[in-house]
């Protein structure tokens, strides 16, 4: 039964997802999309009541209505989608992956009916020193800092021959001494913030870290827990965030890239 099996696998069709089907695609995410044009100040006062994680919120300051959406607290439980009358749907790219926090916020302009475009935010100096040293190659160590584990299985999913993680010259490794970027999941609970500290502190410089998961980008369902320290930025810091609950691996993958982006900004001071 074994050799059927074997014979069965190589004659099944070779499926590798292409680039452009891979970069920024959320299919599957659950994370909510906004259509201005259908916006009102009705259906976003709806979607904020119903949002458990006030990643929805409404900003009336100086006489017009915006509604925040912050990617980085969604926990994809589409109730937004339900409460939303057409005027939110399902997200089929994110392309915020791999950002700076500041840009995991978008802003929609009710009076109008169309986004608040920001100026693009970039990344630390680090992702350009590591370019430099190491090509396209990068190593990861992949941290549990109190993760419920949806976001390992979507990692773990990024080494298979349909993501194949490596044709991009990135591989995960066992210890911190020997990565470029440390990639964290979970919510930072009290029994691991040392551990995390120290896994830092164990990568050589220069050095990336990218939080995963609406867990890893604001502490998520679990944020203000008394077990809980707080998000990976209370503890380390981080170059970029990856956000779902769990992001899918097309989004992983997505932050990951962009993280190593060549268009970077001044060195911030790392501790």
């Amino acid at each position: 039964m074994i050799g059927d099996a074997v014979q069965l696998s190589l004659r099944s069709p070779q499926v590798l997802i292409s680039l452009s089907e891979l970069f920024s695609n959320a299919a599957g995410s659950r994370m909510p999309e906004v259509l201005p044009d259908l916006l009102t100040v009705e259906i976003s006062r709806s979607v904020v009541a119903a949002c458990p994680t006030s990643a929805l919120q409404l900003d009336e300051a100086a006489g017009r209505t915006r509604l925040i959406l912050n990617y980085g607290e969604c926990i994809a439980c589409s109730r937004c989608i339900a409460a939303g009358n057409g005027a939110f749907r399902y997200a089929e790219r994110v392309a915020r992956c791999g950002v700076r926090k500041e840009a995991l916020i978008r802003r929609w302009d009710i009076q109008v009916r169309a986004e608040v475009v920001q100026d693009d935010l970039v990344l630390s100096q680090a992702a350009e020193q590591i370019r430099s040293l190491v090509g396209r190659a990068l190593n990861i160590r992949q941290v549990d800092a109190g993760s419920c584990n949806g976001c390992e299985g979507e990692i773990v999913a990024l080494t298979n021959p349909y993501y194949d993680l490596e044709r991009f010259g990135i591989h995960f490794v066992a210890s911190p001494k020997h990565a470029d970027m440390l990639l964290v999941t979970g919510p930072v609970t009290r029994n691991m913030a040392a551990a995390l500290r120290h896994s830092y502190d164990a990568v050589p410089s220069p050095k990336l870290v990218v939080a995963v998961g609406a867990c890893g980008c604001s502490g998520g369902i679990f944020g203000g827990s008394h077990a809980v320290v707080g998000p990976v930025d209370a503890v380390i810091p981080v170059d970029g965030y990856i956000p779902g609950c769990p992001p899918t691996p097309s989004m992983l993958l997505t932050g990951i890239v962009q993280v190593l982006s060549p268009s970077l900004s001044p060195p911030r001071r790392r501790k």
